[in-house]
């Protein structure tokens, strides 16, 4: 009866739609889909498939299977496994269909696999460029594919939007749908709503200007765009939300492009007819290399709802007013009914960079609770009647021209990782950051015609070489599973890890949570408890998250496994804080009794550091350092420490010859493999300053580990 019950209330919420469309004259996409995947079926959510990225339109992957529960998840076994063929970070979520297994990879490429015995059927690369990695921060990632009628939707990490066949994996359509390949990237997973395709894309540092736009998934044609933040006035505005945007910035934000991308949460809700998304920082971070002042700026780092048929403005919630410390509001927007203060509300759920958790009603955008869920020290909190945030003002590191160690930080107390709702047990598993980041302005900053455009001075922060330093920063982060009560805003329970950037979640009706760890594990906790009740050895740091579904009367659930990501390219002598790591990407999937097994793994080569000598000029440290960290940073990480991903450059041979760097810096030797060239940013000069910097952070380095042994 509950599913008939289900289905009729999805039936019904999509015939409501309709006919607002209707009735609004909205600009209308081709008909919906009757047969493949429906709307009926999307809004009916997840059960023996698992047909959405967050599992259903509410985005609270919780699976409502029960054979495998608490009492019999030790019986979990390897099904079966498929090694994928890009080394990169992994960050989808498996879809699974009529029989069928749907998951993206690195490099935007897709896979089609039998869901019950793991045969390929059929692999689509839509062949990105490999240069295209310079303009991003993250790696190549992506983060899940969509399903709608038969076909499979991709968002590709260049900027193109790809209809795929199902059942054969050949292309349909593609088409490019940021303003240009230069500033933009995709990442994210598209969402479907009544027969549109939505998509944003990335590249908040890269001078872009954030938007979420809506294509119609028969023919690609885009039917409506909304801007994240006002373009040039002098252009005009293209609706009421962008003029009146404009009035919370000041100087020339346009120039930079002013960032609010939507890279990754977008939430269609049939009840309201409304899609929420999130939206990234102001770009530049640091306020004042474009004057842009303590205004708001709208709408970044918020969440914002539009109507799904028109995407014109419905409301926003601002969750960092002129966010300078890179909190993204980009992490996952759940939608459910919950009872506060004796009534049931239809509420957002979100828990975004910036530390706290904001429950607001999801209708009107209504703030109605918000507290830290991690140690947070740039606000002392939020206003209990508007949920704005008291900023401190030591965190505005721009007016103190001082250092300011914020926490979070850029990685956040939550990012993009996803989270889950159980409306059985009401709580939320959310995989947990404690981290921190040293803020200090770059008072010379004018902007690099390619790279990040932050306007911080990452070199006079870097980490140095010191043991102590280095250890105590270590001590201090770590990560967690927080067990989280969105109505009384406490914590429940929580495992503690010993580093961030831990997988998403799956909550089930088994009573179960399912998580990925950094260090290598797949791991069932109790949901009620916290229990840990079962664990795989993965082989390889999991960062995606899990999902389940059925064939045949039998529980299947599976995760794709594969290191990489922010946390690794970025981090430095932090990235490996979870144990040592290395990439092996694969899709994993287990069911009761399996007894499958895994290849034995490579051994993780010890890296000896073994530079030339230091023969520079502290005058070319210096530049060599404030140009490291713009240009090269991002993927070979702070202080020239790279994680398990990117090529260590203190152990680069290249180092040596002073021609071997120019080739790769100016001339593009290894463009063919990512690695650009720069010239644009660095002139020959500027390539041997890097080079001596990298040799001396590789002596220093080399010192530090002869004394301790």
């Amino acid at each position: 009866m509950g599913d008939i019950a289900l289905n009729l209330r999805a039936t019904l919420a999509v015939c409501a739609t309709l006919a607002l469309a209707a009735c609004n004259n909205a600009p209308q996409s081709s008909p919906l889909a009757t047969e493949g995947v429906t709307d009926a079926m999307l809004a009916a959510g997840n059960g023996d498939e698992w047909l959405t990225y967050g599992g259903g339109y509410d985005e609270q992957r919780f699976s409502p299977l029960t054979q495998i529960s608490a009492e019999n998840v030790g019986e979990l076994g390897l099904a079966w496994s498929a090694d994928l063929d890009t080394a990169r970070g992994q960050e989808a979520t498996p879809l699974m269909y009529d029989g069928t297994i749907y998951v993206s990879t690195a490099w935007s490429m897709v896979k089609a696999y039998d869901a019950k015995t793991g045969a390929l059927k059929w692999s689509y690369d839509p062949e990105v460029p490999r240069e295209t990695l310079v303009r991003v921060c993250c790696d190549a990632v992506n983060r899940g594919v969509a399903l709608y009628g038969d076909k499979v939707y991709v968002a590709a990490l260049d900027g193109r939007l790809i209809a795929i066949n199902m059942a054969d994996g050949t292309e349909v359509w593609a088409k490019t749908i940021v303003p240009d390949q230069e500033s933009y990237a995709i990442t994210g997973a598209p969402r479907i709503a009544n027969g549109k395709v939505l998509i944003g894309s990335a590249g908040a540092e890269y001078r872009a200007r954030g938007s979420i736009a809506a294509f119609d998934a028969q023919t690609g044609d885009e039917l409506w765009r909304f801007h994240t933040v006002p373009g040039n006035p002098a252009d005009g505005f293209e609706d009421d939300a962008m003029e009146k945007a404009a009035e919370t910035w000041a100087g020339d934000w346009w120039e930079f492009g002013g960032g609010g991308t939507v890279w990754d949460s977008i939430t269609f809700d049939p009840g309201t007819n409304l899609v929420y998304f999130g939206t990234g920082n102001a770009e530049p971070w640091n306020p004042n290399t474009n004057d842009r002042g303590l205004g708001d700026a709208l709408y970044t780092s918020s969440i914002v709802a539009v109507d799904a048929d028109t995407g014109e403005y419905a409301w926003h919630f601002q969750e960092t007013p002129e966010d300078r410390w890179d909190f993204d509001s980009n992490a996952q927007i759940t939608i459910g009914d919950v009872e506060i203060e004796g009534a049931q509300r239809r509420v957002v759920m979100h828990a975004p960079k910036n530390g706290f958790f904001y429950v607001l009603d999801a209708r009107t955008g209504e703030f109605l609770s918000g507290e830290a869920f991690v140690p947070v020290n740039w606000a002392s909190g939020l206003d209990p009647e508007t949920g704005r945030p008291n900023i401190l003002p030591e965190a505005r590191y721009e007016q103190t021209g001082e250092v300011f160690l914020g926490t979070p930080g850029l990685y956040g107390g939550h990012t993009w990782h996803p989270m889950s709702f159980s409306p059985q047990s009401g709580l939320m598993y959310i995989p947990i950051n404690n981290t921190a980041m040293p803020y200090l302005a770059d008072e010379e900053f004018t902007g690099t015609e390619m790279g990040g455009q932050m306007g911080l001075d990452f070199a006079s922060v870097a980490m140095p070489a010191n043991k102590e330093a280095r250890a105590a920063a270590r001590k201090a982060t770590t990560g967690a599973l927080l067990a989280w009560d969105p109505v009384t805003q406490k914590e429940a329970w929580r495992v503690p890890y010993p580093g961030p950037s831990n997988g998403g979640t799956l909550s089930t009706a088994g009573n179960l949570v399912f998580q990925g760890t950094a260090g290598g594990e797949f791991r069932a906790y109790s949901a009620d408890t916290g229990k840990q009740l079962w664990s795989f050895p993965a082989q390889t740091g999991i960062i995606a998250a899990p999902m389940s579904y059925s064939i045949d009367g039998e529980q299947y659930v599976a995760i794709l496994a594969g290191w990489g990501g922010l946390w690794d390219m970025h981090t430095g002598i932090l990235a490996n804080v979870s144990g040592p790591s290395r990439n092996i990407s694969r899709l994993l999937v287990f069911k009761l009794g399996a007894d499958g097994t895994l290849p034995e793994p490579p051994p993780i080569n010890e890296r000896i550091l073994d530079p030339p000598a230091f023969k520079g000029t502290a005058e070319q440290v210096a530049l060599g350092g404030k140009l490291y960290a713009p240009n090269c940073s991002g993927c070979h990480g702070d202080a020239a420490i790279s994680g398990a991903i990117n090529p260590d450059l203190r152990h680069s041979g290249a180092i040596s010859s002073e021609e071997a760097i120019r080739a790769i810096v100016i001339d593009g030797a290894l463009e063919h493999n990512g690695m650009v060239s720069f010239k644009r940013n660095v002139d020959a000069a500027d390539a041997e300053a890097i080079r001596q910097y990298l040799i001396k952070r590789a002596n220093e380095d080399k010192a530090l580990e002869m004394a301790a042994g």
